[in-house]
C-alpha cells in the first residue's frame, strides 16, 4: 500500500483505471461504432494483419470494396498506414478489439505522467494524468477505433523517453525515444511532425556548438534521430510496397487532393476552395470549441492551463518546459494548413453540426498534452497560494476547517463542470447508438449461418459506409458474407450453396440526427429456369379512387404500352412472367410487357391514388439476368412510398410498421 501512495503508484492506478473506463465507454456507448466511418477501415485492416495480409482479394470485383480502400493490381489496400490497425489487432489477440482501446488509453496516461514528471515533477504528472482522463476529448477519442489517441500514445512515449534521456544521459531511453517517434511518424506522419518539432528544436539547441557541455549529448540525440529516421524509411518502404512509389502515400492515391495545403481540395465527390481566410475561420471555431467544451471542466480547464503558463513564466521556463509548451503552438499552427478542420464542422454557422459535435476537434487531440500539463501546474500553484495565505488571515485552529471547506467547494465546482462537459458528448453519442441498435436489430434476431447478405448503397458503392459493424473476414469466407446490392448474380455464383438475405430499411438514414429507421432482413430466393413467374399481392387502402400499374425495365426507351389501370378493390393480385426476351404483366385485361434486360431490374409500380394530392406507391423491383438457357431472378425488393424523395432505397416494406391496411408481398418461382 505504501507504494500506491507514491506518485508512481498513483499514476499507475490512474492509468489502469483509465483503461477500464475507456473499455466500458467503448462497450456501452459505442457498441456499433460512431458516425465517423473510418473506424471500420482500421478494424478491417486489423483483421487483415491478423491473417498476414496487406491486400484484399474479393471473389468479385465491385460489390466487396470496403470504405477507404484503394484498388490496385495486387488487390485492395487501406488508405491508412497499418500502425493503428496493428495495435487493435493486438487487442483482438488478447480477447477483443476493445481490449486494445483500454490498453492504449492506459499506456497514454502512463506516458503522459512520465512526460510531465520529466518537465515538472511527479506530483504534477499524476494530476495531469487525472485531468487527461477526465477530458471529454480524450475519453471519447480513446473509446473509438480511430488513430488519434494511438498516435498520441507513441508521441508521448517519445516525449517521455527523450526528456528522460536528456536529463540522465540514458542511451536506452534515447533508443526508445527514436523508436517511438519513428512509429508515430509511420502512424500519422503530419501529426508526428507537429508534435515532434518543439523537441527537435530543443535537441538542436542542446547541441549548439558554442555552448556544448558534453560531447555525449551529440551521441544521444544522434541515436534518437537515427532511429526516428529509420521509422521514416520504414514508412517509405511501406509506401513502395502498396503504392509502388516510396514518396506516394496511400491516402494520396485514394484522393490526391486530400492532403495538407491551400487551394482546391477534393475527396471523392466533395471539394472546396480552401483559402487561408477559410482556414482561419474554421480553426478559430475548432479551437473555441476545444477550449470551452472538450478540455477538462470546459472553460475552467482552459483557465487553469492559462494560470499554469503564467505560473511557469514567473518562475522561469527552462528549455524542457519550453519544448512541451511548444506543442501548444505547433499543433494549432500546423492544423491551419489542413482542410479537415473545416470538414469536421459541417455548417460553420452551427456549432452543433458536423462530426465535431460527437467526436470533438480530433485533429487537435495532441493539444491536450500541454493543456493538462499546465492546468496541473496551475491548480497546484493555486492550492499552494491558498495554503500560504490562510495563516495570515485565520487563527491556527481554523486553518484546517477552512482548507477542507475550500477543497470541498473546488471539488463541487470542478466536479460539476467536469461532469457537465463529459455528459454532453457521451449522451449525444449514446443517442446515436440507440438509433444504430434499432437499425441493426434484424441481425440480432436472425440466425445467419452460411449466408450472404446484400446491403443497400446508401452512401455510394462502399461496404462499411455506413454499416461499420457488418464487415467481411479478410478471406471473404466467413459464416456471413456481406456484399453491396450490385452484381448480385455474380456474387451468388461465387457463393452458390448459401442462404441469401437482403437488408433494407424504411426512413432516412440519419442516426446522428436522432432519426430511427425500421429495418428488415428479407429472405431472398434465387431461381433459374427457362422462364420465371413472380407473384405479387397487395392490399388497397380504404378511400382509393384509382390504381395505375406501370412496368419498366430501367431503360429510357419504354413505350406507353407499359401502363395500365385496374379496377379498385380491396386487394391487388398481379403476376409477372419473365423469359430471356420479355417480361409480361399478368392479372390485367391489357397486354403490358417490356423487354427483359440482359442484366438489370424489372420494376412493377402500383400507383394508388386517393385524390387531393394523396397517393401511395407500391414498388416491386425484380433483379433479373439472362442465362445461356433462359433467365435467373431473385426475390423482388419491396417498397411502399409515400414520398418520392425516399422512394428507391429508403422506403422498404417492413411488415408491422405501416398502416394496418397496407400489406405487400412477392414471391418468385420457376415456370415449368
Amino acid at each position: 500500500m505504501s507504494r500506491l501512495r507514491r506518485p508512481g503508484g498513483l499514476a499507475a492506478v490512474v492509468a489502469v483505471l483509465g483503461g477500464f473506463v475507456v473499455y466500458a465507454v467503448a462497450t456501452l456507448v459505442f457498441p456499433y461504432h460512431t458516425s465517423n466511418h473510418d473506424e471500420a477501415v482500421y478494424l478491417q485492416q486489423a483483421a487483415m494483419l491478423l491473417e498476414g495480409q496487406l491486400f484484399l482479394n474479393p471473389p468479385v470485383d465491385g460489390p466487396f470494396r470496403p470504405w477507404f480502400f484503394v484498388e490496385s493490381g495486387r488487390g485492395l489496400y487501406a488508405k491508412y498506414t497499418p500502425v493503428t490497425a496493428a495495435m487493435f489487432a493486438v487487442g483482438e489477440l488478447l480477447g477483443g478489439y476493445r481490449v486494445a482501446l483500454g490498453l492504449t488509453a492506459a499506456g497514454t496516461l502512463g506516458a503522459l505522467y512520465h512526460t510531465v514528471r520529466e518537465a515538472f515533477d511527479a506530483r504534477t504528472g499524476v494530476l495531469a494524468a487525472v485531468l487527461m482522463l477526465a477530458s471529454p476529448l480524450f475519453l471519447v477519442e480513446a473509446s473509438v477505433f480511430l488513430s488519434y489517441v494511438p498516435a498520441m500514445c507513441w508521441n508521448l512515449v517519445f516525449a517521455a523517453s527523450y526528456l528522460h534521456a536528456d536529463r540522465t544521459g540514458s542511451r536506452r531511453t534515447a533508443t526508445l525515444a527514436g523508436a517511438a517517434v519513428g512509429v508515430a511518424f509511420f502512424a500519422r506522419p503530419f501529426t508526428a511532425v507537429l508534435f515532434g518539432t518543439p523537441f527537435i528544436c530543443h535537441a538542436l539547441w542542446s547541441m549548439r556548438p558554442w555552448d556544448l557541455q558534453e560531447r555525449s549529448v551529440v551521441g544521444l540525440k544522434g541515436l534518437t534521430a537515427g532511429l526516428g529516421l529509420f521509422g521514416v524509411a520504414v514508412t517509405l518502404a511501406y509506401n513502395s510496397v502498396v503504392t509502388g512509389d516510396p514518396l506516394v502515400f496511400p491516402y494520396q492515391v485514394f484522393a490526391p487532393m486530400d492532403g495538407p495545403g491551400f487551394g482546391r481540395r477534393r475527396i471523392l465527390g466533395y471539394s472546396l476552395d480552401f483559402t487561408p481566410w477559410l482556414s482561419l475561420r474554421a480553426n478559430a471555431e475548432v479551437l473555441w470549441l476545444y477550449a470551452t467544451e472538450w478540455v477538462i471542466a470546459g472553460p475552467l480547464g482552459t483557465v487553469a492551463a492559462a494560470l499554469g503558463v503564467w505560473t511557469v513564466r514567473k518562475r522561469g521556463f527552462d528549455t524542457r518546459q519550453l519544448a512541451l509548451a511548444g506543442v501548444a503552438l505547433t499543433v494549432p499552427l500546423g492544423n491551419l494548413y489542413f482542410w479537415g478542420n473545416r470538414n469536421i464542422l459541417g455548417d460553420l454557422s452551427n456549432p452543433n453540426d458536423g462530426l465535431v459535435s460527437f467526436l470533438g476537434p480530433y485533429y487537435h487531440t495532441d493539444l491536450l498534452v500541454p493543456t493538462v500539463a499546465f492546468a496541473a501546474v496551475g491548480l497546484l500553484a493555486a492550492g499552494e497560494w491558498v495554503r500560504a495565505q490562510l495563516p495570515e488571515r485565520l487563527p491556527a485552529e481554523r486553518i484546517r476547517p477552512a482548507l477542507a471547506g475550500i477543497l470541498l467547494m473546488c471539488a463541487l465546482v470542478g466536479g460539476t463542470a467536469t461532469a457537465a462537459a463529459l455528459a454532453q458528448p457521451l449522451a449525444e453519442n449514446y443517442e446515436t447508438t440507440q438509433q444504430y441498435d434499432r437499425a441493426y436489430g434484424p441481425f440480432e434476431e436472425q440466425q445467419l449461418d452460411n449466408s450472404v447478405v446484400f446491403l443497400p448503397r446508401t452512401y455510394g458503392d462502399w461496404l462499411n459506409h455506413q454499416f461499420q459493424a457488418l464487415r467481411n473476414d479478410p478471406g471473404f469466407d466467413g459464416d456471413t458474407v456481406y456484399a453491396m446490392q450490385r452484381q448480385q448474380f455474380a456474387v451468388i455464383d461465387a457463393y452458390p450453396n448459401r442462404s441469401y438475405y437482403r437488408y433494407a430499411f424504411r426512413g432516412q438514414w440519419a442516426p446522428f440526427l436522432g432519426q430511427s429507421v425500421d429495418a428488415r432482413l428479407q429472405r431472398v430466393e434465387h431461381v433459374e429456369s427457362r422462364a420465371v413467374t413472380t407473384t405479387v399481392s397487395a392490399s388497397v387502402p380504404e378511400g382509393a379512387e384509382a390504381v395505375t400499374i406501370r412496368l419498366t425495365n430501367g431503360t429510357t426507351n419504354n413505350s406507353a404500352s407499359n401502363y395500365t389501370t385496374v379496377p379498385v378493390s380491396e386487394s391487388l393480385a398481379l403476376g409477372l412472367t419473365t423469359d430471356a426476351n420479355r417480361t409480361r404483366l399478368l392479372g390485367t385485361d391489357e397486354s403490358v410487357s417490356v423487354p427483359t434486360p440482359d442484366s438489370g431490374t424489372v420494376t412493377l409500380i402500383a400507383f394508388v391514388d386517393f385524390g387531393a394530392d394523396r397517393a401511395v406507391k407500391y414498388r416491386v423491383a425484380l433483379p433479373v439476368n439472362r442465362t445461356a438457357t433462359g433467365v435467373e431472378a431473385l426475390t423482388p425488393r419491396l417498397e411502399v412510398c409515400w414520398s418520392e424523395r425516399l422512394c428507391g432505397g429508403q422506403a422498404a416494406y417492413v411488415p408491422g410498421t405501416h398502416r394496418s391496411d397496407i400489406e405487400l408481398n412477392a414471391t418468385v418461382e420457376p415456370r415449368e
